[in-house]
């Protein structure tokens, strides 16, 4: 799945190409998640503003509303002045004066959702319940303790939950944790304040590295470039089960946590 880290690389790779863009087409394929809201042709001869994330969203504003769009579990975006004819898993196209934004989504768990603005309407109710962005100034140790402390699951799972701080999605909790040197079994309210600052600081540093390096592509993630990923190359635990930790003596485990793989170091990851 598209995390954080992915969906921002993807928006810088196309969002200063389509700015200014005005709107030629739509074409619409099998239906996504949701449905779009308005018919296309209402779409077309608006002027696309300039490209916004929230959380694993982006917002392409228009003028008279925006369309929120979502990857999904599988779906990728794509941005070139000439696309080849769309295939069956090509399900939106936005045909502009600058090129074409076409949405590729296998499983079809992806959403391009119109909306009067980003805080009224259908876009107001999918941000609404999304925690702080991870490089917001007010996300640090003392928020995140606070909301650690309020819950009485596992620290991973808090993290994985989206409510308290988005982008921390599977790979990047797993080493997060490991830089902060925190068992992912520990509960969350039992996580201290100066390990809840280690902790807020290694989350910004793991998604910070995870955008520079181009998102992780673990099966078949790309930009609208068409660019894969390299963060996986410079994963410390996630991916490596059974093999000796990079920090000490220890060898990194495997479990699993709420349905999901948890990469960890028993020996130097303390609860």
């Amino acid at each position: 799945m598209p995390e954080l880290p992915e969906v921002e690389v993807t928006r810088l790779s196309f969002s200063a190409r389509i700015e200014g863009a005005r709107v030629i087409a739509v074409r619409l394929g099998k239906p996504l998640r949701w449905p779009l809201g308005l018919a296309p042709e209402e779409l077309v001869g608006q002027r696309v503003g300039r490209v916004a994330r929230r959380g694993k969203y982006l917002w392409l504003p228009l003028e008279r509303g925006g369309l929120l769009m979502h990857l999904g579990m599988s779906g990728s975006l794509a941005f070139a002045e000439q696309v080849p004819v769309h295939g069956p898993h090509d399900h939106f196209d936005l045909v502009t004066g600058q090129g074409t934004l076409r949405l590729t989504d296998p499983r079809r768990f992806g959403a391009v959702v119109w909306s009067p603005s980003a805080e009224t309407g259908p876009a107001a109710k999918l941000l609404a319940k999304l925690g702080l962005e991870p490089f917001d100034p007010r996300f640090d140790g003392a928020h995140l303790h606070a909301a650690l402390r309020r819950r009485k699951v596992s620290v991973k799972e808090a993290l994985l939950g989206g409510a308290i701080v988005v982008g921390a999605g599977n790979i990047y909790a797993c080493e997060a944790l490991f830089e902060a040197r925190i068992d992912p079994r520990t509960r969350s309210d039992r996580i201290s304040r100066p390990r809840a600052d280690l902790l807020a600081a290694a989350v910004r540093g793991v998604l910070a590295r995870a955008v520079e390096l181009g998102g992780s592509t673990l099966r078949d993630f790309r930009d609208a470039h068409g660019a894969a990923g390299e963060f996986q190359l410079e994963a410390r635990v996630y991916g490596r089960a059974g093999q000796r930790c990079v920090r000490c003596d220890g060898t990194v485990r495997r479990i699993v946590q709420g349905g999901r793989a948890t990469f960890f170091c028993p020996g130097c990851q303390r609860r």
